[in-house]
């Protein structure tokens, strides 16, 4: 069982920065994600990382945001700046369950991958 609680959401002018938190309950060999969900609309990868610190970003994100892992402390984190309206959403972070040994490349964005989500936080981004 993986537990994972999101933190850092809040609401920022566009061309802003926010920093997103994600604290796992386990330190594990996994494979994390960052998804998001605005209203009406699918919920879409963002950041993935595999075990071995291999990153993956939609399009819509690349250059602007950043997945990390901080292993010692169990946290995955998505900086995000140059913000856009568009990037307003619900924002989860997901895992598989430990231990993955599988390809950096599955650690993508099929929701189904993933066994475990936080309760998500919000990111607002006006104009």
């Amino acid at each position: 069982q993986v537990r994972l609680a999101e933190s850092g959401g809040g609401s920022v002018q566009a061309g802003g920065s926010l920093t997103l938190s994600c604290a796992s309950s386990v330190h594990a060999r996994i494979c994390m994600s960052w998804f998001r969900q605005a209203p009406g609309k699918e919920r879409e990868g963002v950041a993935s990382i595999a075990p071995s610190g291999s990153t993956m970003y939609a399009d819509s994100v690349k250059g602007r945001f950043t997945v990390s892992k901080v292993d010692d402390k169990n946290t995955l984190t998505l900086h995000m700046t140059s913000l856009k309206p568009e990037d307003t959403a619900l924002y989860y972070c997901a895992s598989t369950p430990p231990p993955y040994y599988g390809r950096d490349s599955d650690c993508d964005f099929r929701p189904n991958f993933y066994n475990y989500w936080g309760q998500g936080t919000q990111v607002t981004v006006s104009t």
